[in-house]
C-alpha cells in the first residue's frame, strides 16, 4: 500500500473523534459550506464563529443572500476584511437563483464557475457536500502532505499544487470524501501546525512521516520569499458638526473599494496643515480636539494613519454626515478606520 493511500486511511480513522466542534460542520447544506469557507479565508476560525452565525440569522438562504442590499452585507461582513468576498458571494448567489432556479451546482466544474470561488472552495464544497474526489488543497493540506512525504516542491507554484491535488484524489473513496477533506484541513490546523512546532506525537501520521522520522519539518513547505510590505502614510479627518459625524465612500475599484471611510488625503500634516485641508473642504473648523496614531497592515501594504479629531461648524456637502447610531449598525466602516471610531465612542 503506497504512503499517499495510508495517509487517507489513517485519516479517515481519525477524524471523528478529533474533529473540533464547528457550526458549519453540522451539516452538509452547500450554502452553509460555501459561506464558511469563503468566511475562513485569511481569517481565523476563531473570529469566524459569530459572524457566520450573525450572517445565516440575517441571511438563512441564498435567495436572501441573493436579494440583499450591497450596504446591508458589507456591514455584515464589517470587520471580517478582504470584502471583495462578499461581494462575490452575492454576484454567486444571484447565478445560483437566476440561473440555476435556487439549485447550487452539484459539479466540480460547475461550482468552480461561480463568482469567488477557486479550486480550493469548489474542492471543498464538492467532497463535503456531494461526496466528489476532490481534493480542497490549501495551506493545512500543503504543509501536512509536503511534510509526510518530504516533498521539496515549491508550494507557491501552480504546478505544485496541481501535482499535490491529483495525487490526493487518487485516494478519495466514495462516501469519504467529505471525511477526508475535513481531516486534512483538521490535521493542519490542530496538530501540524503552521507556526510553532507540530505536535507530532498526537499525529495520526506519526509513522508515516518523513519530517518526523529524519526531523526535517522546519524545512517544509518550500515557499518563495516573502516580499517586504509597501508602506503608505495618510491623514485621517474625524470631523464632527453636532452629532454628525462625516464619512464618504471609497472609489469603486481598488482597495477597500465602496466602503465607508473617514475622509483622509494622502501623506503626513501637522495640526495646522489639517486644519488648513478641513477649511478648503467648506467644514468650518473651529476646534481641534486631538490627535490619534494607528498603523494598519493589509497582507500588501501598510497604512501608517495620523487622525485628526475636529469640531465643526458647517456640514458640506462633499461628505456624508451621520450619527453615532449610524456608524454602528448602518455603515460598514472597514478595520483600517475602526481604531478611530473606537476613539470617537470613548470620547463621547
Amino acid at each position: 500500500m503506497n504512503k499517499c493511500k495510508k495517509l487517507a486511511e489513517y485519516l479517515v480513522a481519525w477524524y471523528p473523534d478529533h474533529a473540533r466542534d464547528l457550526p458549519w460542520r453540522k451539516d452538509t447544506e452547500p450554502y452553509h459550506v460555501w459561506l464558511s469557507e469563503i468566511m475562513l479565508q485569511q481569517t481565523r476560525v476563531e473570529a469566524v464563529k459569530e459572524y457566520y452565525k450573525r450572517f445565516l440569522e440575517a441571511l438563512p438562504s441564498i435567495e436572501a443572500l441573493a436579494a440583499v442590499e450591497d450596504d446591508y452585507l458589507l456591514k455584515l461582513w464589517e470587520g471580517l476584511g478582504y470584502y471583495n468576498r462578499a461581494r462575490n458571494l452575492k454576484k454567486a448567489a444571484i447565478t445560483v437563483v437566476e440561473d440555476r432556479k435556487g439549485k447550487f451546482p452539484n459539479t466540480y466544474e460547475g461550482i468552480l464557475s461561480l463568482a469567488g470561488i477557486g479550486e480550493y472552495t469548489a474542492g471543498a464544497i464538492g467532497s463535503i457536500c456531494f461526496d466528489l474526489p476532490t481534493p480542497a488543497v490549501d495551506g493545512n493540506v500543503l504543509r501536512v502532505y509536503t511534510r509526510v512525504m518530504e516533498d521539496s516542491s515549491n508550494i507557491d507554484k501552480q504546478s505544485t499544487k496541481k501535482k499535490i491535488r491529483e495525487q490526493l484524489a487518487k485516494v478519495y473513496a466514495k462516501g469519504q470524501c467529505g471525511t477526508l477533506t475535513q481531516s486534512l484541513m483538521e490535521l493542519g490546523a490542530t496538530v501540524c501546525l503552521p507556526n510553532g512546532m507540530p505536535k507530532c506525537e498526537e499525529c495520526p501520521l506519526k509513522t508515516l512521516c518523513g519530517a518526523k522520522e529524519h526531523d526535517t519539518w522546519q524545512q517544509y513547505p518550500v515557499r518563495d520569499k516573502k516580499k517586504s510590505r509597501k508602506q503608505e502614510d495618510k491623514t485621517v479627518f474625524v470631523l464632527q458638526c453636532g452629532d454628525r459625524i462625516a464619512v464618504r465612500k471609497r472609489a469603486s475599484k481598488g482597495l477597500l473599494s465602496g466602503m465607508w471611510e473617514f475622509p483622509n488625503v494622502e501623506g503626513v500634516l501637522i495640526e495646522q496643515q489639517a486644519a488648513d485641508v478641513a477649511s478648503q473642504w467648506n467644514t468650518v473648523p473651529k476646534q481641534m480636539k486631538m490627535s490619534v496614531n494607528y498603523t494598519h497592515v493589509f497582507s500588501h501594504v501598510e497604512w501608517r494613519m495620523t487622525a485628526y479629531y475636529l469640531a465643526c461648524s458647517q456640514m458640506c456637502e462633499k461628505f456624508h454626515w451621520v450619527t453615532m447610531e449610524e456608524l454602528e449598525h448602518e455603515v460598514a466602516m472597514p478595520s483600517a478606520f475602526r481604531p478611530f471610531l473606537d476613539t470617537l465612542k470613548r470620547e463621547r
